[in-house]
């Protein structure tokens, strides 16, 4: 018998998602075009610049038929400004990238991984969605295509350590009957706080179905002692 899967995502399933980010590469070989799902991929002519799915990146660096181009906010200065508005601001996360301007009436609108979130014309300074997995997949397939990555994955670790204790603050609003804000919040961060943050809303629910519960017998007990002085007298 197959056990129950888990609430909400995994982080392999938003792995697997973040593979559709699109990226930059820098062809080193020509290549022939692709008609992929998310539409066509045109001929590959070194030293151009072309945007292709992190699947497809990743596998033409390991086979070392192109570069990948990080995004600016992998760069070692973007990650430190980033990660000092972090530590400055305990409120609130980093906001996210700027969504694009609404289509025409006859154009369907992108989200992602159809975005420049993740290209060379990226912001650099707002992490996208998936920044988490897209910096560690990178780092682990194109380590040499960095400035300095091991200065990248201390401030990847940083900042990953710092929104996580963040995000667990925000259970003291849910004590308090709010709700908490997850604007910024990336993918790898929702799926390793689920967990937390529902076990929290759980014991929330008990404490106060059994605070229900005895107010309930207070008010029954109060109700008795009333109808039995009224026998009384």
């Amino acid at each position: 018998m197959a056990l129950p899967l888990p609430p909400g995502l995994t982080p392999p399933e938003i792995a697997f998602l973040c593979e559709m980010e699109l990226v930059t590469v820098i062809p080193r070989q020509r290549l022939e075009g692709l008609e992929l799902l998310g539409g066509s991929l045109p001929p590959l002519n070194p030293p151009h610049r072309t945007a292709m799915p992190l699947w497809l990146a990743l596998l033409l660096k390991r086979q070392r038929r192109a570069n990948i181009l990080p995004p600016p906010w992998l760069s070692p200065h973007s990650l430190a400004a980033i990660l000092e508005h972090e530590t400055d601001h305990d409120d609130t996360f980093s906001p996210p990238p700027r969504l694009p301007p609404a289509p025409s009436s006859n154009a369907l609108p992108f989200s992602a991984p159809f975005l420049s979130h993740a290209t060379a014309d990226a912001a650099p300074d707002a992490l996208p969605y998936h920044w988490l997995e897209l910096g560690e997949m990178l780092l682990e397939a194109a380590a040499d295509d960095f400035e300095d990555p091991d200065n990248v994955r201390k401030l990847l670790r940083g900042l990953r350590e710092v929104r996580m204790s963040k995000l667990r603050k925000r259970v003291e609003d849910l004590q308090a009957g709010g709700g908490v804000d997850m604007k910024g919040v990336g993918g790898m961060e929702v799926s390793e706080g689920r967990a937390f943050v529902t076990g929290v809303i759980d014991n929330l629910r008990r404490i106060g179905a059994s605070l229900e519960q005895q107010r309930r017998d207070r008010d029954r007990e109060e109700t008795a002692d009333s109808d039995d002085d009224d026998m009384s007298m």
